[in-house]
């Protein structure tokens, strides 16, 4: 039980440094090449996400999309990762 209760500890603390790292500031600084990884260790999980594999195609394209917030206030964000890598970045202002 008690092993069980620091992997859980362990684990809010990884969870924790995450959302600490995720800075929506930093959407402007994302750039293509960058990994899935390093995408969310900057700005976090996105708001939204789609998935088209282009009907059976072997590569999956995604789109993250960061709705507007305190750290980027007016502005939406819309990723395009394609085999784990950005592709894409859109920015956008929304009124």
């Amino acid at each position: 039980m008690h092993r069980l209760k620091l992997v859980l500890a362990a684990l809010c603390l990884a969870v924790s440094a995450v959302a600490l790292a995720a800075n929506a500031g930093e959407r402007r600084f994302i750039t293509s090449g960058m990994s899935e990884g390093e995408v969310m260790m900057k700005i976090g999980a996105p708001d939204s996400r789609s998935e088209d594999s282009g009907g059976g195609a072997k590569v999956v394209v995604q789109r993250w999309i960061y709705l507007p917030t305190a750290g980027d206030p007016q502005t939406i964000t819309t990723i395009v990762m394609k085999a784990g890598k950005v592709e894409e970045v859109q920015r956008q202002v929304a009124r």
